[in-house]
């Protein structure tokens, strides 16, 4: 059969079965051929173990991030050409290929150069990841976030019964002694920093209480503090909704943490004064804002009372019936000057009233009677005139100057005739 070995084994592991299933030795040579021919890698870790023994150094090479380790081999032709030996807790670069001991089913790395990561080199690659993520804008001022005044819960991530916790609990309850902590204990330094840091960072910033996080580590090595700048914590801080402080206390060459932080402390102790305000100095204060409000008062009454004084002084008020007087007497000659020109406006108006008067009379039909004039009505009370409307024997009533009289009509003359005679 085609799919199985010449022994009459399977000839894939997907083709074997509990009643036909490979010998262990087959499973380690096909895997040690596998594994064998993955082709020379670069890798980097720092060093857990470092034995040497007959020439040979035999490592433990562990991630800087996260807890994986492998063993590492250096046989000696290779030590022979190393500059300095490996020294544990050293940062190192390897160029390994894998290696697999079928008897014992245990694997392992073979290197063919190992070279220690220098200070400068590891500060280069800090500047290199400051650079992209400032360009990012993830140290940008407007992205940072105002602290509380005084908030009433801090959130303090830092490693358990540390210098760091007891200088931010105790300077910060010496300030203000109502303060409230929320503590979350990790690891702040090797490959455990960065995981519980992230993951603390964000349970405090869940927690509604919490309105200030402070993550506080007492210093070190540059070495030690590079978890601090690893970009998974740089980008959790940034992502944080609640302000967080940067407390590392390093001040050569600070973490790119101080950098996204909302506010760097220089140490766990100036961070703690600088989160909550001193209840000395805030009692200071408020006596010192009491004391200005007080003279600010008493200086504002001293000038009204210097106004109310120089106002009680003036002649109007230091005699009042000064103004009333004066005022009386203007009165009086207003009233008097009204009065006279009442008099004189009524005695022209009777003056316009007489003359009105004598035209009223002089266009009255009595001052027409008055001149020897009459009246002639019919008994109606029509007046007559006209001759020529009447006739003879006709009743006339007659109005003269002073009473009445009637009259019968004898003879009627013409108007021509009328005129002859007058």
């Amino acid at each position: 059969m085609e799919s199985e070995s010449p022994a009459g084994l399977p000839a894939t592991a997907a083709l074997t079965t509990a009643d036909n299933p490979w010998p262990l030795r087959v499973l380690t040579e096909k895997l040690k051929i596998h594994i064998e021919n993955s082709p020379m890698t670069w890798v980097e870790g720092q060093l857990l173990e470092a034995n040497v023994r007959n020439g040979h150094a035999y490592l433990t090479l562990r991630d800087v991030d996260v807890d994986n380790s492998f063993s590492v081999t250096v046989w000696s032709s290779v030590m022979r050409k190393l500059d300095a030996t490996p020294e544990v807790g050293s940062r190192v670069v390897a160029r390994v290929k894998p290696s697999f001991y079928a008897k014992t089913g245990r694997l392992s790395l073979n290197a063919t150069d190992l070279r220690p990561v220098g200070l400068g080199e590891l500060l280069l690659r800090l500047e290199r990841l400051r650079q992209a993520l400032g360009a990012e804008g993830l140290f940008n001022v407007g992205h940072k976030r105002r602290l509380p005044v005084l908030p009433g819960t801090i959130g303090l991530i830092t490693g358990r019964n540390s210098d760091a916790e007891k200088d931010v609990v105790r300077n910060a309850t010496l300030r203000w002694p109502a303060v409230k902590f929320r503590i979350i204990n990790t690891a702040v330094q090797g490959v455990d920093v960065v995981a519980q840091v992230t993951a603390a960072l964000r349970e405090l910033d869940q927690d509604p209480a919490v309105e200030v996080i402070v993550i506080a580590r007492g210093g070190g090595a540059l070495e030690d503090l590079l978890p601090f700048s690893n970009e998974d914590l740089v980008r959790a801080v940034f992502a944080a909704s609640t302000p967080v402080v940067s407390a590392i206390g390093h001040e050569a060459d600070r973490p790119i943490l101080d950098d996204v932080a909302d506010l760097r402390a220089s140490t766990p102790t100036d961070a703690a004064k600088r989160i909550v305000p001193d209840l000395t100095e805030e009692f200071a204060g408020l006596q010192m804002s009491r004391q200005r409000l007080d003279r600010a008062i008493s200086n504002l009454l001293t000038r009204e009372a210097q106004v109310i004084s120089a106002l009680r002084q003036r002649p109007v008020l230091a005699n009042p019936h000064t103004m009333i007087a004066s005022r009386a007497e203007d009165l009086q000659r207003w009233r008097e000057r009204a009065a006279a020109l009442i008099r004189h406006r009524v005695q022209r108006a009777g003056d316009e009233i007489a003359h009105l008067s004598a035209q009223v009379r002089a266009l009255s039909p009595q001052q027409t009677l008055d001149r020897g004039y009459s009246v002639t009505q019919l008994a109606d009370g029509s007046v007559v005139r006209a001759a020529e409307a009447l006739t003879g024997g006709e009743q006339l009533r007659i109005r003269v100057a002073s009473g009445k009289l009637t009259a019968t009509v004898d003879q009627i003359f013409p108007t021509e005739q009328a005129n002859e005679n007058v």
